[in-house]
């Protein structure tokens, strides 16, 4: 399991001109079954993606194909981790 950390970086005021574009990318990610949930860093810090059923080379390669990585609107970080417990309701991330 991955979070993928998308922390706003020089290019961030051009973030309106790939909002289209990155969405589908999520849409993609989503509906793929690689990612389970996004969300918005706070206060305005960028973007978080939780992930699973990949490996890291595939998700490395999934993440830089993002728009907003692909114009600096954000700089990605991968951090894995390996679950060894969860709530019922997530138990499908441990195996």
């Amino acid at each position: 399991m991955y979070i993928v950390l998308l922390k706003f970086a020089e290019q961030k005021d051009q973030a309106p001109h790939h909002m289209d574009a990155h969405n589908a990318w999520l849409k993609r990610g989503f509906d793929d079954g690689v990612f389970v949930l996004a969300g918005s860093l706070q206060p305005r810090r960028g973007g978080c993606i939780f992930a699973h059923g990949a490996t890291l080379e595939e998700l490395q390669a999934r993440v830089a194909e993002d728009p907003f990585v692909i114009a600096k609107v954000v700089e990605a970080e991968i951090l894995e981790i390996s679950p060894s417990r969860a709530d019922e309701r997530l138990k499908f991330l441990l195996g």
